[in-house]
């Protein structure tokens, strides 16, 4: 937690800053759980739409919190997208509030396991995930889909940190040229005392900053040059770096 200082904050801005830390998540995983809508309802509404990020959301039965959608179109190509999506410490360099994550266990490409941090102001305790990751691609449409879903058991809880222990997220990146759309759903449960009208009223700024950030990160030099690897069936099986 970073001993912020808050005063001269107003209520309204310091709230925002705590629900946004809440909820924005870390990586990504390839199949979402049933709580996540489909992408095509109906039942999602435009809440907000800036810098070519536009943002739905939707109720949810049972949760007091609703689900997002965020649609935008990254001016950067899908493999330095992925580039950046496999690497486990990069979530610190786009998602919102982040500040720190990694990867651990024995998994693989499609399946793997990781920690994140997100930062909160004080005096609210910072939260943590440990998030199930998979992923998968189909070379035909060149479409890549990432799941994520919350999995707190899977690592021991760190002392000073909430852990949240329900959020499923998914990120479908599509190509379109040298250009990648991306459609992000997201429902998460920040597991503290923030009623959900609030929540509800802000978390529509935590993937339009994101996806800026992300668009940003992608052009690095450090993220040029990669390249899909894919099997004999078509299955995306590998993000490969470019020889140095």
């Amino acid at each position: 937690m970073r001993m912020t200082n808050t005063r001269g904050w107003g209520l309204a801005a310091f709230a925002s800053a705590v629900v946004c830390a809440l909820l924005v998540s870390a990586m990504a995983v390839a199949t979402a759980r049933a709580e996540l809508p489909p992408e095509t309802s109906d039942a999602w509404s435009l809440r907000k739409e800036a810098d070519g990020v536009r943002v739905y959301t939707m109720e949810l039965p049972g949760s007091s919190f609703q689900a997002f959608k965020a649609v935008t179109e990254l001016d950067v190509p899908i493999e330095n997208v992925m580039a950046v999506m496999v690497n486990p410490q990069s979530c610190v360099e786009w998602v919102y509030n982040c500040i720190e994550s990694g990867a651990f266990g024995q998994g693989t490409f499609a399946d793997r396991y990781a920690y994140s941090v997100n930062d909160m102001p004080w005096p609210v305790t910072d939260r943590d995930y440990v998030l199930r990751i998979r992923t998968r691609g189909d070379q035909a449409s060149g479409e890549v889909v990432m799941g994520l879903n919350a999995t707190p058991n899977q690592r021991k809880e760190t002392p000073g940190h909430i852990r949240v222990d329900q959020s499923d997220t998914l990120y479908r990146f599509i190509p379109d040229g040298d250009k990648t759309r991306m459609i992000w759903l997201q429902h998460t449960d920040p597991n503290g005392s923030l009623p959900g009208w609030l929540v509800n009223t802000l978390l529509v700024d935590i993937p339009v900053r994101s996806m800026q950030a992300l668009e940003r990160v992608a052009r690095k030099d450090r993220y040029q040059g990669f390249e899909l690897v894919y099997g004999a069936g078509g299955e995306l099986e590998n993000v490969r770096p470019p020889k140095r």
